[in-house]
C-alpha cells in the first residue's frame, strides 16, 4: 500500500491545530513556534505533492479511496488534478506567512481590557482551516467535499469575530459589535449557499446513486447517466450558489468588506486568498464536469454578473476611504476576472483564471500584511490618518507600493498575465464582455494609485513622522511573496504546466472547443 500523501497532506494541519491548542495558556510563544512548524511541515509535503504529480499523466493523481458510509454510497476518495495541485502548494505556501505576519495578534489586549485573547486558538484555529481548506481540494467525492467546504466556516467565524482588528476609531465597545456583526454575516451567508447546495447534492445523489465525482463525470460522459434537462439545471444552480457565495460574486458578496474590515489582517488574506478561491475551484470541478450542458446554458448570465463585479466592485474601491475595504472590494472585482475567466469556455480563459486564483493570493497577501503593518503602527485604517510614509519608512512604502502595481496588474507582475490571458479568452469568444471587462483595468489603476498617493506621498503627518520601517519579521513575510510576484511575472510557465492539462479536459467535460481565429497565422 502507497503512502496516503493526500491524506497526510491534510492530516498534518489538523493534528498541529489540536497541538497547538492543547499548549498550556502560559507558553504563547511555544504556540506561535509550534503552528510555525506544522505550517512548514505541511508546505514540505504539498511541494511533495506537487513534485510527485505528473501534468501528462492521468486527470487525478495520488488518489486514495475508502468505504466511508456504504449504505448512502459515501467513499473517502481523494485525488488531485493540475488545478488542485496548484491552490494545494497555494495555501500550504501563504499559511507559514500567515502565522509569521499574525505573531502578535492574538497576544493580550492592554491592561484592564475585558477581552481575553488566547494566542493558542487563534493559530489553532488558522490551522484547523487550512487542513479544511486542503482537502477540499483533494476531494473527489461530493459528499466528502460538502463536509468540509461547510465546516471550514466554524473556524472562520471565531477568527473573524473573537480576534478582530484592534485598530477602531470608535473603541472597544464598538468594535467587539462591529466583529460580531461581520462574523455572523459571514456565517449566514454562506450557510445559506451551503443549505442550498445540501439540496442540491441530494438531489444528485437520487438522480445518480453514488456521491463519486469520477464515477458520475465518466457515467455521463459514456452516455450511461441521463438527466432531464431542468434537472441538471437546478442541481447546477444549487451547486452554483454555493460557490457564488463563496466566491465571492455580485450580488452575494456583501458579507466580504465586513468580514476584511473587522479581521487582523492575517486573517483577511486567509479569507481572500485561500478560503474564497474554494469557491472558484469548485466551479471548474463540479459545476462544469457534473453539469456541462446546464454550465453552457447558464454562461451569458454568469459572465453579465461577472462583469458586473469587476466594475461594481472597482468603482466601490475607487470610493472608499478605509484601507482594508478598498483591499476587499478591489479583490470582488479581481474575482468577477476568475469567473469570466472560467466560463469563458476556452482554454486561454480557464487558464488565466487559474492561475489568476494563485496569482490574486500572492500580490493580495504582499498589499493587506503590508496594510496590516502600516493599520497597526497608526492604529487607524482611514487613508486621512496618514501621509508621508514614505519618508519616514521607505520599505514599507516600496513593498506596499509593489502590491498595489501587482493589484492593478502591471506587466512584469504575476496578475498581469493571468489578467491578459483571461480577457484574451473571453474577448475570442464573448468580445461586449471582454471589451467592457477592460474598464475594470483602468478603475484598478485609480484606486491604487489613489490609495498610495493618500497615504504615502505629501507632507509628513506629526502622528507619522515616528512610525518605524518594516522590522526583519515583517520583511521576511513580504520579501519571498514579493520575490514570486516578480518571478511568475516573468516566468508563469511552471505553473501553466500543471494546470493546462487540466484546463483541456475540462473544456472536453463541456464538449467546448477554442474559436478559430479569424486570420489564419502566416506559415
Amino acid at each position: 500500500m502507497s503512502f496516503p500523501l493526500l491524506t497526510a497532506t491534510a492530516a498534518l494541519p489538523a493534528i498541529g491545530a489540536i497541538a497547538t491548542a492543547a499548549v498550556p495558556a502560559a507558553r504563547r510563544t511555544a504556540a506561535k513556534w509550534l503552528a510555525l512548524l506544522f505550517s512548514l511541515a505541511t508546505l514540505a509535503l504539498a511541494i511533495s505533492v506537487l513534485v510527485r504529480f505528473d501534468p501528462d499523466g492521468e486527470r487525478y493523481q495520488l488518489t486514495e479511496s475508502h468505504s466511508w458510509i456504504a449504505d448512502f454510497g459515501v467513499r473517502y476518495e481523494l485525488g488531485v488534478d493540475g488545478i488542485a495541485v496548484a491552490l494545494i502548494a497555494l495555501t500550504a505556501l501563504l499559511i507559514p506567512f500567515i502565522v509569521l505576519a499574525g505573531w502578535h495578534d492574538a497576544d493580550p489586549l492592554e491592561t484592564g481590557s475585558r477581552r481575553w485573547r488566547p494566542t493558542q486558538g487563534f493559530f489553532a484555529l488558522i490551522l484547523a482551516v487550512e487542513a479544511m481548506v486542503i482537502i477540499s481540494f483533494e476531494a473527489t467525492d461530493v459528499f466528502l467535499f460538502y463536509i468540509f467546504f461547510e465546516a471550514m466556516l466554524i473556524p472562520m467565524y471565531f477568527l473573524i469575530g473573537g480576534f478582530g482588528d484592534r485598530a477602531h476609531e470608535h473603541g472597544e465597545e464598538k468594535a467587539a459589535t462591529q466583529r460580531s456583526y461581520a462574523a455572523v454575516k459571514f456565517l449566514l451567508y454562506n450557510l445559506a449557499g451551503g443549505l442550498i447546495m445540501l439540496a442540491a447534492v441530494i438531489g444528485l445523489y437520487v438522480v445518480a446513486g453514488n456521491f463519486s465525482l469520477t464515477e458520475i463525470a465518466q457515467a455521463r460522459a459514456n452516455g450511461e447517466l441521463e438527466m432531464a434537462t431542468s434537472t441538471e439545471r437546478w442541481l447546477f444552480l444549487g451547486f452554483f450558489f454555493a460557490f457564488a457565495v463563496k466566491a465571492p460574486l455580485w450580488p452575494l458578496h456583501t458579507w466580504l468588506p465586513n468580514a476584511m474590515q473587522e479581521s487582523t489582517a492575517p486573517v483577511a488574506v486567509l479569507i481572500t486568498a485561500v478560503v474564497d478561491k474554494v469557491g472558484t475551484f469548485a466551479m471548474l470541478r463540479f459545476c462544469l464536469q457534473l453539469f456541462p450542458e446546464a454550465s453552457k446554458w447558464a454562461t451569458p448570465v454568469i459572465l453579465v454578473l461577472a462583469v458586473i463585479s469587476i466594475i461594481y466592485g472597482a468603482l466601490l474601491a475607487v470610493g472608499q476611504r478605509d484601507i482594508k475595504r478598498l483591499i476587499a472590494y478591489a479583490s470582488i472585482s479581481h474575482f468577477g476576472f476568475i469567473v469570466m475567466g472560467i466560463f469563458a469556455m476556452t482554454s486561454q480563459g480557464q487558464s488565466g483564471a487559474t492561475l489568476y486564483m494563485v496569482n490574486h493570493g500572492i500580490s493580495t497577501a504582499v498589499l493587506m500584511l503590508i496594510a496590516g503593518f502600516l493599520i497597526s503602527r497608526r492604529g487607524s485604517r482611514l487613508f486621512a490618518d496618514f501621509g508621508g510614509v514614505q519618508k519616514v519608512a521607505p520599505v514599507l512604502a516600496g513593498t506596499f507600493l509593489i502590491g498595489g502595481l501587482a493589484t492593478l496588474s502591471l506587466p512584469g507582475l504575476a496578475p498581469f498575465v493571468s489578467e491578459f490571458l483571461v480577457l484574451v479568452g473571453t474577448f475570442t469568444r464573448y468580445p461586449v464582455i471582454g471589451i467592457v471587462a477592460t474598464f475594470g483595468i483602468v478603475l484598478a489603476a485609480l484606486y491604487t494609485l489613489v490609495l498610495y498617493q493618500r497615504t504615502m506621498t505629501g507632507p509628513v503627518k506629526p502622528e507619522v513622522a515616528a512610525m518605524p520601517d518594516l522590522r526583519v519579521r515583517e520583511i521576511a513575510v513580504v520579501a519571498p511573496l514579493v520575490v514570486l510576484l516578480v518571478f511568475l511575472g516573468v516566468y508563469p510557465k511552471p505553473v501553466t504546466d500543471v494546470v493546462n492539462p487540466a484546463v483541456k479536459q475540462t473544456l472536453s467535460d463541456v464538449q467546448m472547443k477554442d474559436p478559430q481565429p479569424e486570420v489564419e497565422a502566416a506559415k
